[in-house]
């Protein structure tokens, strides 16, 4: 059945103003609590009602935005193809709206009118198709005319939350996904373990207080070293079946479990500083993710079976290792003929596994000698 426009609709722009943009659209009844409409609209206009917020935090940490940083290459890519001649884009650009949009002259079958006011400032966010709408930016020998999906969200945490679902099955880096979680609610249970341990990285990578302040990778601090999915693994595994377990149950929890890990891992820096210091995953598997993680199993152990809680007691605590580790050079002695060259271990479980086992042999053997002989642990050098 051929395709009937209403004559009060022409599917270009309906009216452009320096203010005021109007499209003719579909509007889909998808969702009672959202509205979804498709549009076409030419890149020029779309740069002027939709743009795309970088992901940040600002000097205390606040996060803002959401995109992923720009990649050069795949940009390139997709403004040569632009170029061309027969290029065509099918493929649209997604953009939620919290304000500054209107729907009139609805028909039954969802045909309507879409009002973009941009007198406030810009409206609309890009949930999908940055890179897209950036290479159409560089294309000055045409105005590209694309189709736009847009998204009204009734608030900035509906946007966010929309983005992440929209996302989370899509190739968008899982560490941008992750630290976008603790600004959204109402997520499937998986996404909300992971919320709070994002969350608690987050904060071991911004809080003045931390000891792990400025080093934990981010996609809003690309200069860390040490993987947040390494720290997140190491909350996770607590919460599930160690010391925060319970510790996050507290009114406090949350500060506790911040001060536990921070502590932990202030001791870690005390009694292997030269293995620490000036170190990348790649010269040290002590700021490695094998490293991280396995001497998360370690903070398990002295937590409950030390009772350590500053880090003092932590380093008390691990310095049995100090002779015992290949962190930097050497090798590692696992035991049953299992020698590897200390950059052998990789961020696999198998290797963080082993890596893990074997160093808590040592602290439990350790704390059991102690307990024998009733005394205090080993001081590490100062």
């Amino acid at each position: 059945m051929a395709f009937t426009t209403p004559s009060s609709i022409n599917f270009q722009a309906i009216a452009m103003t320096m203010t005021l943009f109007k499209f003719p659209a579909i509007r889909a009844r998808q969702s009672e609590t959202h509205t979804v409409l498709s549009f076409a609209a030419k890149a020029s206009d779309l740069k002027n009602f939709a743009v795309i917020e970088r992901v940040a935090r600002d000097v205390d940490g606040a996060l803002s935005g959401f995109q992923r940083p720009q990649i050069a290459g795949h940009i390139r890519e997709i403004r040569d193809y632009l170029e061309k001649p027969e290029a065509i884009l099918p493929n649209p650009i997604v953009v939620a709206f919290t304000t500054g949009i209107k729907i009139s002259d609805e028909a039954a079958d969802g045909r309507c009118v879409v009002e973009i006011d941009v007198t406030g400032g810009v409206p609309g966010l890009v949930v999908d198709g940055q890179q897209r709408l950036t290479a159409l930016s560089q294309v000055e020998e045409k105005d590209f005319q694309v189709f736009v999906s847009a998204i009204v969200c009734k608030d900035e945490e509906e946007l966010r939350r929309q983005f992440v679902l929209i996302n989370n099955t899509r190739p968008l880096p899982k560490s941008l996904i992750y630290e976008l979680l603790p600004t959204v609610r109402g997520l499937p249970r998986r996404l909300g373990d992971r919320s709070v341990a994002a969350d608690l990285a987050a904060r071991l990578n911004y809080d003045d207080g931390s000891s792990l302040r400025g080093k934990i990778y981010q996609h809003t601090n690309p200069t860390g070293i040490i993987r947040d999915t390494a720290i997140q693994r190491v909350v996770i595994n607590s919460m599930s079946d160690g010391v925060m377990r319970e510790l996050i149950r507290e009114p406090d929890g949350a500060d506790l479990s911040f001060r536990l890990i921070s502590e932990f891992y202030r001791a870690v820096q005390f009694v292997f500083r030269d293995e620490w210091e000036g170190h990348t995953p790649k010269t040290s598997r002590l700021v490695h993710g094998a490293g991280i993680m396995s001497l998360g199993y370690v903070m398990e152990v002295l937590a409950l079976l030390d009772g350590a809680r500053t880090w003092e007691d932590f380093s008390k605590g691990l310095a049995c290792l100090v002779d015992n580790t290949a962190w930097t050079s050497g090798e590692w002695n696992f035991g049953d003929n299992d020698r590897r060259h200390w950059k052998s271990v990789q961020n696999v479980n198998r290797d963080i596994v082993t890596l893990a086992q074997y160093l808590i042999g040592i602290v439990r053997a350790d704390v059991k000698r102690r307990r024998a002989v009733n005394v205090e642990p080993k001081q590490a050098s100062m």
